[in-house]
């Protein structure tokens, strides 16, 4: 099959894990076989209410470029859909969402869980969702794919995930390497297969990408197609919002440089990413609609 065929028949799953090199792909295996359109699906069931978003990783003393884009653009998609979207982030993620004109809420470093619980109590979340941000691993710390421990630079948001969980609200986690808030969904096969000590905190629904902002993109595209509304942002408004975050000090969280760059991918591939994501999502609910007519 040429390549041309071959990119005919992908599916949303397949676009957001190419280039993968950390081991989602293994993961893969383990996962529901449309994993993205099951938790667009699950989104879109939601009653209409706050849903409470958290994103920002740190490093080398700011939030990576990895997060914050597909943090906003799942953001402003549900808001688009009636939901009222919040960000919990902490102090490195500062200003990347009020230009967006959306709610933040900064917690502290040192907060625990009362502080969530106070949270919870305040908003009374539809759900939570959290992309590429930092969970307690299986040694109770928080480190990064190198194995260092950010701990004390590192927001305890899984705190709040961990009692919404008792308090049976819905929970969404996307990662790409196993140290994310949602990946304890697959902490055995992450502690087997890939050279990492996995996040411990779970989540109802889990999705998987080779960068965590194309998941989030992913969801979009799925429900876009679905309600029939533009939902996903164009390529020049991520690069727009790329641009303004890395000026705020944002940086690749591979390379660590304040580049418009993601996990060392340059724009060119997320214009990739974004382009397929609208042709394959369109072409997996025509296909959806056909299997139901």
């Amino acid at each position: 099959m040429d390549s041309t065929a071959k990119r005919r028949t992908e599916t949303v799953e397949d676009v957001v894990l190419r280039y993968s090199c950390r081991g989602m792909h293994i993961l893969r295996t383990y996962m529901d076989a449309k994993f993205c359109r099951k938790a667009a699906l699950k989104l879109l069931s939601l009653e209409k209410g706050t849903i409470l978003l958290t994103t920002g990783f740190y490093v080398d003393g700011h939030a990576e470029t990895d997060g914050p884009p597909g943090t906003m653009a799942l953001a402003v998609a549900l808001r688009k859909l009636g939901y009222h979207p919040v960000i919990v982030t902490d102090k490195y993620c500062r200003g990347f969402f009020e230009m967006e004109n959306l709610e933040v809420k900064y917690m502290n470093i040192d907060d625990g869980r009362n502080a969530y619980e106070n949270l919870l109590e305040t908003y009374r979340p539809a759900a939570l969702i959290s992309i590429e941000r930092c969970g307690r691993n299986e040694e109770k710390d928080y480190a990064n794919m190198r194995g260092t421990s950010i701990k004390s630079r590192t927001a305890r948001v899984d705190l709040m995930f961990e009692k919404a969980a008792e308090m049976n609200i819905p929970t969404f986690g996307i990662g790409d390497g196993g140290n994310e808030i949602g990946m304890g969904n697959l902490k055995e096969v992450i502690r087997a297969k890939l050279s990492l000590i996995p996040c411990e905190v779970e989540v109802d629904t889990l999705v998987i990408s080779t960068v965590s902002n194309w998941g989030a993109y992913a969801l979009a595209a799925y429900m876009q197609q679905i309600k029939k509304i533009r939902l996903l942002p164009k390529f020049k408004e991520i690069k727009k919002y790329l641009e303004a975050i890395v000026k705020m000090g944002s940086v690749d969280g591979v390379t660590k440089r304040q580049t418009l760059s993601v996990d060392g991918f340059p724009l060119e591939v997320e214009k990739e990413i974004l382009d397929a994501l609208n042709r394959t999502a369109l072409l997996a609910e025509e296909e959806e609609e056909r299997k139901a007519g």
